[in-house]
């Protein structure tokens, strides 16, 4: 739940204070990564997982001090070292914002 007094909210419309979008990708692309883990399988000596882009984000809705942000992350498909996650994000059953996540499966430099 988001609070008004979150510091976030600070500035972010004075008089209508809104979720900033760019915290809406931040929780999707954590979601995204923790699935990452636990889909595509364990990771070798010397690798790691990179988050590789975000396509197609959509905002459909603000989310405001009070609400419940639920974000649901699944896998869509595994190419060329790429694997792509779609997440949707709602308040109340209602879609808020929808993306297409990348993760790139890499060895240390």
């Amino acid at each position: 739940m988001f609070l008004l007094t979150s510091r976030f909210f600070q500035g972010h419309f004075p008089g209508k204070p809104i979720l900033p979008g760019v915290l809406i990708l931040e929780a999707m692309a954590q979601a995204t990564g923790i699935l990452a883990f636990k889909s595509v399988g364990k990771l070798e000596p010397g690798e790691l997982y990179y988050f590789a882009g975000i396509d197609e984000a959509r905002f459909k809705r603000p989310v405001v001090p009070g609400d419940q942000m639920i974000m649901e992350v699944t896998f869509e498909k595994t190419r060329r070292g790429l694997t792509r996650f779609k997440g949707v994000a709602t308040v109340d059953g209602k879609v808020v914002c929808e993306a297409t996540m990348m993760c790139a499966r890499s060895r240390e430099a």
